[in-house]
């Protein structure tokens, strides 16, 4: 099973557009690694927003 083009293009903008990291920097990262980046800007953002 093949991941989803649509899900690792939000995945690609959402860990850009936190970390200001490029393209190919993203890229180079294993799957696992990509989604536990994710997952924890998500909760860094929300726990943000519950702060302040």
């Amino acid at each position: 099973m093949t991941y989803a083009t649509d899900r690792l293009h939000e995945e690609i903008a959402y860990v850009a557009y936190h970390f200001h990291w490029g393209l190919d920097q993203i890229l180079d990262l294993e799957h696992h690694d990509r989604r536990r980046y994710v997952e924890q800007i998500a909760s860094l953002v929300t726990r943000a927003g519950t702060e302040g």
